[in-house]
């Protein structure tokens, strides 16, 4: 039994085969036109390949196959060929005065037995020193990398 039925109107039909023939779309766009071009059901397509030949021709795996088709039935067309929005919202951990204390600690001495700050090291101090619960020395990182590059000078190394 399928659960997803893919059945384009002509103008559907139409836009899709345009779409991934000609102009300047994402590589997942056209990729996501071939899918459901391949699984329409609809009284003007041509021929109607299975899931498995799909996920061949294409070298993809039937999961994408399930998600643009369910994402097609379900939201419709523009859904379906666009990337699904993240359901999950993070909570921000870091703000201005957040920000504005690790670069002022980045920039102090680092402590004793060290020749300078690591990300590691500016994480734990930072939890140490109470200025948030727990922060990830990627989290470290990217403050610092997002400070550098406003300022312009990001350094590699």
């Amino acid at each position: 039994m399928r659960k997803y039925v893919v059945t384009l109107t002509k103008e559907e039909r139409d836009a899709l085969e345009a779409l991934s023939s000609k102009g300047k779309h994402s590589s997942q766009v056209v990729l996501n036109a071939l899918i459901l071009l391949g699984c329409d059901e609809g009284e003007h397509q041509t021929q109607r390949s299975t899931n498995e030949e799909l996920s061949r021709v294409l070298n993809i795996s039937m999961r994408k196959i399930d998600r643009v088709k369910s994402r097609f039935v379900l939201e419709g067309l523009d859904e379906a060929l666009t990337k699904k929005k993240p359901d999950r919202i993070y909570d921000k951990k870091t703000d201005g005065d957040f920000e504005a204390r690790l670069i002022a600690l980045s920039c102090s001495e680092p402590p004793e037995g060290h020749s300078r700050w690591s990300l590691r090291l500016l994480a734990d101090k930072m939890v140490e020193l109470e200025y948030v619960d727990t922060i990830s020395h990627e989290a470290v990182r990217q403050v610092l990398k997002k400070t550098n590059s406003n300022r312009g000078e990001i350094r590699r190394g």
